[in-house]
């Protein structure tokens, strides 16, 4: 039955959507990363974390100094940063993990690659995102920590300006890396606490190994796995004096780059090729 305003034959009008239609891109991935990693409990907890750590430790190494009689006005003061950094690189291993392998835990991977077809974008974004939250979270931290130490411990020597930059935006680059990594192996897991437990692995266990290790024939590789240890690789960037093998001056944050830029190649190719 045709309307008065209808002909028999007559072709039906096409609808035209009023909301603009535009393909996607990275910067839409980029947005909904953003609002994930920011909504989530786990990321405010975990920064919290990673900020009492990385203040409260080195502000209690700070006073504890301070209030001693022990000499230290030829110690490298920011170097008491260290301490509280390196227990704070737990929180980044951990977020690094939650932020990829959360979503296979609870499904929600397969609302994200419904909603963005192309995996290579969801895993560049979910880097992207990560890696600057961690990297300015980390380097506003240092600042802190470090002008609070320096004028807390005002009878130590003067940190030079390679040694602020070091402790600060180099730490905070390893700090962000070592996070790009742990977010890879999340991919490559895919199970959260496997993926963490293989992140705490790769921190301690070559310096365990080492340990075992006090035999004359192995001692080369003892020496190399005390050496190219992530601890070791993360105090060589408050001070490398003294150092007279393994990674100085800027080398850790070069290595740690070129490791988390492999383990990520890595994921971009099982991402691509496996089912979710």
């Amino acid at each position: 039955m045709t309307t008065p305003h209808q002909q028999q034959g007559a072709p039906v009008a096409s609808y035209s959507s009023p909301i603009p239609v535009r393909k996607a891109h990275l910067g839409d991935a980029l947005a909904s990363e953003w609002t994930k990693i920011r909504s989530v409990r786990s990321t405010i907890w975990t920064l919290s974390v990673m900020a009492v750590l990385i203040v409260g430790i080195g502000l209690l190494i700070a006073v504890a100094l301070n209030s001693s009689e022990a000499d230290i006005a030829n110690e490298q003061v920011l170097f008491f940063g260290f301490f509280g950094v390196l227990l704070a690189s737990v929180c980044v291993m951990t977020l690094g993990v939650l932020t990829v392998a959360s979503e296979y835990g609870t499904g929600m991977i397969r609302t994200t690659l419904t909603a963005c077809p192309s995996r290579s974008r969801v895993l560049t974004a979910k880097a992207l995102v990560f890696f600057l939250v961690v990297f300015v979270s980390t380097l506003v931290l240092t600042l802190v920590v470090g002008a609070l130490q320096v004028s807390i411990l005002d009878t130590a020597k003067a940190p030079t300006n390679e040694e602020w930059f070091r402790s600060t935006f180099g730490v905070s680059f390893f700090l962000a890396s070592l996070g790009l990594l742990s977010l890879a192996v999340g991919v490559l897991i895919r199970h959260s606490a496997g993926a963490i437990t293989a992140m705490i692995g790769v921190v301690l266990l070559p310096m365990v190994v080492a340990m075992f290790l006090a035999v004359e024939s192995l001692a080369k590789v003892q020496e190399a796995l005390f050496d190219y240890s992530i601890p070791n690789q993360l105090g060589v960037l408050y001070t490398d004096a003294g150092v007279d093998s393994g990674p100085q001056g800027w080398e850790p944050v070069w290595i740690m780059t070129a490791v988390a830029a492999a383990a990520l190649a890595g994921a971009y190719a099982v991402l691509n090729s496996r089912d979710v």
